[in-house]
């Protein structure tokens, strides 16, 4: 493992997977095969040899591997706009690889054609081509805040002061440290391809991310 002064990978967290890429030195290089986090610390798993502490590096993180997660993210929040919009169900959890994602909502029962319409309604969004907003809010003021209160910002540790919310304007507002295209229309296409029960008054939800 390694430990660098500054990174650009991004570590597994928030359901969203590491990024991959690879590290080169002067005498060296290996690849990130995992990014952990520790902490404060950031930990890359490499495949191949290790550098020396204090050993001058460049990452370069897999662009198209980070490019899909970055979609799949989106599309996420896409989704979670859409079901609280429509049927004011919050999400409780989720889950995603390049390109598939699930996600959990408190849903007692799917209403007819359930997958077709929010397929639609999904990739109405996408269309849109809604801008993509990051901002910081303090944590007193983010646990005021309604709509980032059904996201359970309450949640996040209390050592962690300083919110970042990432706003899909018009449609969805959440607490969320993962990374996204910068505005809908890059997602893609979304498909609803599955639904399950999770549980009395929970349903699960697949989708697949296609390229437009």
């Amino acid at each position: 493992m390694v430990e660098l002064d500054r990174t650009a990978f991004y570590a597994t967290s928030g359901g969203q997977p590491h990024d991959t890429g690879h590290l080169t030195w002067e005498t060296g290089a290996a690849s990130v095969v995992d990014v952990r986090s520790a902490g404060n610390r950031v930990l890359h798993h490499l495949a191949g040899p290790v550098p020396a502490v204090g050993t001058i590096v460049a990452g370069e993180v897999d662009d198209e591997r980070r490019r899909q997660l970055m979609r799949t993210h989106t599309a996420m929040h896409v989704l979670c706009g859409v079901i609280w919009r429509e049927w004011h169900r919050p999400v409780t959890g989720g889950n995603m690889q390049p390109l598939q994602a699930r996600m959990d909502f408190e849903l007692t029962e799917l209403p007819p054609d359930f997958k077709n319409r929010v397929s639609e309604l999904c990739n109405a969004e996408l269309a849109a081509d809604r801008p993509i907003e990051v901002s910081f809010l303090a944590r007193d003021e983010a646990v005021l805040d309604n709509d980032l209160i059904r996201t359970k910002v309450n949640l996040i540790p209390e050592s962690v002061t300083e919110i970042r919310v990432v706003d899909i304007v018009g449609l969805d507002r959440q607490a969320d440290g993962g990374t996204h295209v910068s505005s809908t229309g890059q997602v893609g296409r979304i498909e609803v391809v599955k639904t399950e029960s999770k549980g009395k008054g929970f349903k699960r939800v697949r989708v697949q991310v296609h390229d437009a």
